[in-house]
């Protein structure tokens, strides 16, 4: 765990001092919520459940797990998910 955690220190110190932006270098999720509507997840690693109460997708070193009602994926790229519905809980695992 040590190695693991003196990677992540020097990954954001190369970031800091070449000024790229932490998630970017660090393969870290960008979360952006809006309202109880709308999740945008950038730098995802794929799907694990979908339902229409439960959404969780793979995120670097863990899972975001969205639950609400009448979720939908509105839009899926390679690194990029939207998903839609009425939000009432959003978890980050790590």
């Amino acid at each position: 765990m040590a190695w693991q955690d003196f990677k992540k220190r020097i990954k954001r110190q190369v970031s800091d001092f070449l000024e790229i932006p932490r998630d970017v270098m660090l393969d870290l999720p960008k979360i952006v919520l809006v309202g109880s509507l709308q999740v945008f997840i950038e730098n995802h690693r794929g799907i694990v459940e979908y339902t229409s109460e439960t959404v969780r997708v793979i995120v670097g070193d863990g899972e975001i797990s969205i639950a609400g009602e009448n979720l939908s994926l509105r839009n899926i790229t390679a690194d990029e998910i939207i998903v839609e519905g009425q939000i009432k809980r959003l978890n980050i695992d790590n």
